[in-house]
């Protein structure tokens, strides 16, 4: 059975949260990540290429930190239409290299997408990070959620639930 890391119905789930856009840049996008009413959290805002702009995000650290044997990571989405980054840390700092799966669910339908641990690629400050040890083994102490890519204008990505599957559950295949 996966791990739940986050699960998104009650208002206390989002709390943890917090946006970083490309303000620290000097950019102009806002995100957040926010309680729906209706049982799950909706990240949203709106990017803009304003100021050399083009990225919003939210992280939070994960309390526990799952263990090292994790194989894959889910996302309980539903889509917009846009392309989103499923980003894992392996420390508790504020800048660093970050490990990016891309992802894109359908609009409008609610899915549980499986991205295999092997999938995340090492970043930082959006460019490949191509001597970064593996992610596989590490523990992950960071999780957050990204829109980029010059996809500017509003978006909004439902989420319900994220979860880590121990390594040897399943093929790691999205569902």
């Amino acid at each position: 059975m996966p791990e739940t890391l986050f699960l998104f119905d009650r208002p206390e789930a989002v709390h943890a949260w917090s946006a970083i856009d490309d303000r620290v840049m000097g950019g102009v996008s806002r995100s957040a990540l926010r309680f729906d009413p209706a049982g799950h959290a909706v990240f949203n805002g709106q990017v803009s290429p304003d100021n050399n702009g083009g990225f919003a995000s939210v992280r939070a650290s994960v309390s526990p930190p799952p263990g090292a044997d994790i194989g894959a990571i889910e996302v309980v989405v539903r889509g917009d239409g846009h392309r989103y980054k499923l980003n894992l840390r392996t420390d508790r700092g504020f800048d660093g290299v970050n490990y990016q799966a891309v992802f894109e669910p359908p609009a409008g339908q609610w899915v549980t997408l499986r991205l295999a641990i092997d999938a995340f690629q090492p970043s930082w400050r959006g460019r490949a990070v191509p001597d970064a040890p593996p992610l596989r083994g590490a523990r992950i102490e960071q999780v957050g959620l990204m829109i980029a890519d010059r996809q500017f204008g509003a978006f909004a990505l439902s989420i319900g639930a994220i979860r880590a599957r121990r390594a040897g559950e399943g093929d790691g295949a999205p569902e």
